[in-house]
């Protein structure tokens, strides 16, 4: 019950998120909170897990009459929304059952009364509502696992592409500019970083044709899951439009992509490119 996981010593963290959907030109469909409930890792514990358990499955409440097709036959079936962790992942430290959103009990729209909670991974497992978590020997393979949730990719592989499709887990490495204000006789860009937890190195603003140039990042929001906030000091802006644009590098060397990168990505989801924001100075 719920109230014997409240019982359960509590855990908190600060994490954000976003939707695997966002895109250039819309960054909306994300969010950052400080979150309080259970250690999942604690929950399967208690309930004993056996060796033999290899997919960790977490279905919400919420479901629906869908067809599934298999070759040229069709099946109605009422299919819940579940997605899957393996072993290593459902058992190490991170992931949590969620009850609490900033202090306050979760909303219906935030996935009341529980929520799977995987920090560093995008929206769609932290699942809502959550109802039901099964272990199984076999991978799982529902619709928002194995079907909608992929990337896919071209890669050089021996002189030919070869076409990699893979799950939609963790983040990817990204920035964004979200604001530029006046700040006395220079403007302020602000900016938001999103990745999985990765430890950053650098974050660099560049404005029109210039060189990179550094930014700062807030060590007041540079927790491991939380967003993290950048400035930079934009001195001696003329007047009209100029284009903005944000990277960031982490210490596994990782730089997030240029559009042009990903242009063998078909696959709308897990777009982490450089996104250039347009601004006009008066």
């Amino acid at each position: 019950s719920l109230e014997a996981l409240r019982a359960m010593r509590r855990v908190e963290i600060a994490a954000g998120f976003e939707c695997s959907g966002n895109r250039r030109p819309l960054q909306g469909l994300s969010g950052n909170a400080r979150w309080t409930g259970v250690s999942l890792r604690t929950v399967l514990d208690q309930a004993g897990v056996k060796d033999t358990a290899r997919e960790f499955v977490f279905f919400g409440a919420d479901h629906g009459k869908e067809d599934v097709e298999f070759r040229t036959q069709k099946y109605e079936v009422d299919q819940q929304f579940g997605r899957s962790l393996s072993r290593e992942k459902a058992m190490s430290a991170e992931p949590m059952l969620a009850y609490a959103l900033n202090g306050e009990p979760l909303t219906k729209h935030q996935g009341s009364p529980l929520r799977l909670l995987v920090p560093g991974w995008y929206g769609v497992a932290n699942v809502k509502w959550l109802s039901h978590i099964h272990l199984q020997e076999d991978q799982y393979l529902g619709k928002y696992q194995a079907r909608w949730y992929r990337t896919l990719r071209g890669e050089m592989i021996d002189g030919e592409v070869r076409w990699k499709e893979s799950a939609v887990t963790h983040m990817q490495l990204k920035s964004f500019i979200a604001r530029v204000s006046k700040d006395g006789g220079r403007h302020k860009v602000l900016g938001v970083i999103l990745n999985d937890g990765t430890p950053i190195k650098s974050v660099e603003v560049k404005v029109d044709d210039g060189p990179w140039q550094p930014a700062t990042i807030d060590p007041a929001t540079n927790s491991k899951y939380s967003w993290k906030l950048f400035t930079y000091a934009w001195t001696g802006a003329t007047p009209g439009e100029h284009t903005l644009v944000s990277r960031v590098t982490d210490v596994t060397g990782a730089v997030q992509p240029t559009a042009e990168a990903l242009e063998t990505k078909k696959t709308f989801l897990e777009d982490n490119s450089q996104h250039p924001r347009k601004v006009m100075i008066s």
